[in-house]
């Protein structure tokens, strides 16, 4: 790494020098190269948990914890934080802020990104942490969160654990549920986001969000 940079090591030499040390019986290459192949890559290192990795022979606890550091650190720089002060323009925008903090999740989160009248983040609230293929949320436990904020509109989004962004019936449904709660109660409903391992979707982007703040 040293005289070649980062950028030029192999996956294996890359989780080679996040493990540091091998085991008894091979050297760190071997554990790296190992690993990468029980969890099926650099993807599969991402999606799985503590407890996956440290199964690994040659891995254990705290070679497990390191890597889950290194993941989490490459999530927080890749995302660019939604910034008070400057208009969210499109969706692209809360995409490049939320999907790299859920790429490799196991769990589907649902997020909240209250707005003011300029479409200015007020604040970014996780609603909810739901299990491998649904978040249970409901109008009221959202609304009940961002009426906190002196919120003019909202953007939703959550991530499919599959890594397939297309939305489900389900997604249509409480899409349209949440919209016309948000007519009643004054906040505009912008976009509902779906993220996916490498793309989105968007309800707005796609013309199945009605925006009139007079329909329900």
């Amino acid at each position: 790494m040293l005289l070649h940079g980062a950028r030029q090591l192999s996956d294996g030499e890359l989780v080679a020098v996040l493990l540091g040390t091998g085991s008894s019986r091979e050297p760190v290459g071997v554990v790296a190269q190992r690993l990468l192949a029980e969890v099926e890559g650099l993807r599969g290192i991402e999606r799985a948990g503590i407890a996956s990795l440290s199964a690994c022979v040659g891995v254990g606890v705290t070679k497990a914890c390191r890597i889950q550091a290194a993941l989490e650190l490459g999530a927080r720089v890749a995302g660019s934080p939604l910034s008070p002060g400057r208009p969210l323009r499109s969706s692209a925008d809360v995409d490049a802020a939320l999907r790299p903090r859920v790429r490799g999740a196991t769990q589907e989160h649902f997020f909240a990104v209250a707005l003011d009248a300029k479409n200015r983040p007020l604040s970014e609230i996780l609603v909810a942490v739901g299990g491998l293929t649904a978040c249970a949320i409901t109008p009221s436990d959202v609304f009940r969160l961002i009426l906190r904020e002196p919120a003019a509109a909202v953007i939703f989004a959550h991530n499919h654990p599959s890594g397939e962004p297309a939305p489900s019936e389900e997604d249509v449904a409480i899409t349209e549920r949440l919209r016309r709660a948000g007519v009643l109660l004054g906040v505009a409903v912008l976009d509902h986001l779906i993220l996916g391992h490498d793309s989105y979707f968007s309800f707005l982007d796609a013309g199945l969000l009605n925006t009139d703040p007079g329909v329900l």
